[in-house]
């Protein structure tokens, strides 16, 4: 592991997913393997009880990113003493509403995408774990944003107190505090890596997060659907 991302989620970090992997510290695990891995829900259930699952986690990765790698930045700092550490940071009002509209959006909304997860967690054990997941990480007693996240103020004010937090609990040798309109040159400088002449990517991860939140769902329901036309096919008739 040579790099730490202890940056809140929707500070463009599926853009420092690519930036890193482009630099040559991949893989670089990101929230997107917990919907591509289902068996990574559950380590992390365990990481939240106190295991150390890290080693399980991370063999073969040469960075991480976003959450839930961020939530546990500082026993991170403790197993890879090698480490630099990436806090990626936004405008508080920007991220807020960011923020707002997919994470937050998922778990309290009432629009399409959060309707049709909370389905897909009547019929999907898996998701259903996912989101007990996400409640524990970001709502629940030692949750990111337990002391409320009703008021976009409650969540700003607790975004500025974690990136405080880093900045006083990480080295500065260890620390770089950078947002992707800094651009390439910084975090290469950082990392002692040669500046790409590509530009930074950039993906609209806002639009991802909310299709890839619906579609599973879709397609999670379509399935159990399925599942149940063929059992009632095979029943007996009468």
């Amino acid at each position: 592991m040579r790099l730490i991302g202890a940056g809140l989620p929707r500070t463009g970090t599926l853009t420092q997913k690519l930036a890193l992997e482009q630099l040559g510290l991949g893989p670089c695990y990101h929230w997107v393997n917990l919907f591509a891995d289902q068996d990574q829900v559950e380590l992390w259930h365990r990481a939240l009880d106190g295991e150390p699952i890290w080693e399980e986690v991370f063999t073969g990765y040469g960075a991480t990113v976003d959450w839930p790698g961020g939530y546990f930045y500082r026993e991170l700092l403790e197993v890879y003493p090698d480490a630099k550490v990436l806090l990626s940071v936004r405008d508080p009002r920007s991220w807020e509403a960011s923020f707002r509209e997919t994470i937050w959006t998922m778990c309290h909304g009432d629009s399409l995408m959060p309707l049709v997860s909370r389905a897909r967690r009547e019929v999907d054990p898996y998701w259903r774990r996912y989101l007990e997941l996400v409640d524990r990480m970001f709502w629940g007693e030692r949750g990111t944003f337990s002391a409320g996240h009703a008021k976009p103020s409650l969540l700003i004010e607790q975004m500025v107190a974690h990136d405080e937090r880093v900045k006083r609990t990480v080295p500065p040798e260890r620390l770089l505090v950078w947002q992707a309109s800094d651009g390439w040159e910084p975090l290469c400088e950082f990392l002692e890596v040669d500046v790409p002449l590509e530009p930074l990517p950039h993906l609209n991860d806002r639009e991802t997060f909310i299709d890839r939140v619906t579609d599973g769902a879709i397609g999670a329901l379509a399935a159990w659907q399925s599942r149940r036309a063929e059992l009632a096919a095979a029943e007996p008739a009468g």
